[in-house]
């Protein structure tokens, strides 16, 4: 290992919650991964501590002009007793993507992985075993300096926190309701949208309690110019099958590259079958329903992997998509990349790391 890091560990341990009944994102393990950043030292101070609140001056930076960041990925326990990470270097990758677009300091991907690597080494007996149950990893930078003024800080914090966690939709594969989103725009090219940022998802959340008081879990976000081009669904990549097709929106600035997204789309080649990442309209998506050619619609990210599409509304139109069930492609590939992740089938990819 060519990074090592100081444990302290905790004298208070926690009790651990029920693996049957897990609320994604609300139950944290007893340690956290924190370390400092100054322009004389860099990234130094990398440390294993007990989970605590965090001390800040009320002046400090991110709480007034929102520099910061973050990432989510998960640990696996596999049927043989290994823990699994999923692509650790993509999140790293992106991490410092990112770092660039907010002024944040680079980071040394190799650091941050065997920073990932430590704190769920140190905590490993808090992953749940249940089917559907993984532990998040959630790390984060935040800007420290205490000034009030727009400028890029000089001083950050990296945090690393893990959370036990079940399925991120509570119907877990059953199909999910989506409403479209025609008022709100999520991000324009020039923006944060490619970017890992709190700022993407506070402004969302508007429409995502307008879509949940209407009955919808989520919303298809659609372009910020034109308002006509499909982008993402929620937190989530969006993938339609249209005419035999796979279809996704581009990566052209405005959504995230998103990991889940990524693996999907090389296992799809892998299979053989055609994935083209183009811009098309909502539109195209509802002429494609009313010709009987919109075949499965899903999304796909970290917390859910694949969450299948069984209703849109737009405009008040509500189409029905695939007899509102999981289609073959998106249940092919939610087995296929949990497969991998838990160590159940053969990686062929290269892309599980053992802690």
């Amino acid at each position: 290992m060519q990074y090592s890091f100081p444990v302290n560990r905790t004298t208070n341990p926690k009790q651990k919650p029920d693996p049957n009944n897990l609320v994604f994102g609300a139950t944290f393990s007893d340690h956290m991964f924190e370390m400092s950043y100054n322009t004389e030292k860099g990234w130094h101070d990398g440390k294993i501590v007990p989970y605590a609140p965090l001390v800040l001056d009320p002046s400090v930076a991110v709480l007034h002009y929102a520099q910061a960041m973050f990432e989510g990925l998960k640990a696996y326990r596999a049927e043989d007793g290994r823990v699994l990470l999923f692509r650790p270097e993509k999140n790293a990758e992106r991490t410092n993507v990112t770092n660039e677009r907010m002024c944040i300091p680079e980071i040394d991907e190799t650091l941050m992985v065997e920073a990932i690597k430590k704190i769920v080494e140190t905590d490993q007996d808090w992953i749940p075993e249940a089917e559907g149950t993984s532990l998040y990893i959630r790390p984060f930078i935040i800007a420290t300096d205490t000034y009030l003024g727009l400028r890029p800080s000089q001083t950050f914090k990296f945090y690393i926190i893990l959370s036990p966690v079940g399925d991120y939709y509570k119907g877990g594969l059953s199909p999910t309701k989506i409403l479209v989103e025609d008022k709100y725009v999520r991000a324009v090219v020039g923006g944060t949208g490619f970017a890992k940022v709190g700022g993407n998802y506070a402004a969302s959340v508007k429409s995502l309690e307008e879509a949940n008081k209407k009955g919808y879990s989520q919303v298809l976000w659609l372009d910020g110019v034109e308002r006509k081009y499909v982008e993402e669904i929620g937190t989530s990549n969006a993938f339609f099958q249209i005419d035999g097709e796979i279809v996704t929106s581009p990566l052209t600035g405005t959504i995230l590259p998103g990991i889940t997204r990524d693996s999907v789309i090389l296992l799809l080649k892998h299979w053989g079958i055609k994935i083209t990442e183009k811009r098309f309209t909502i539109q195209d998506v509802y002429d494609a329903h009313a010709a009987g050619k919109l075949g499965e619609v899903f999304a796909t990210g970290t917390a859910a992997v694949i969450s299948p599409v069984g209703e849109l509304c737009w405009k008040d139109q509500i189409i029905t998509i695939n007899n509102n069930e999981i289609g073959e492609i998106s249940r092919k590939l939610y087995d296929a990349i949990t497969g991998i992740q838990r160590g159940k089938i053969k990686d062929e990819f290269g892309w599980t790391v053992e802690v």
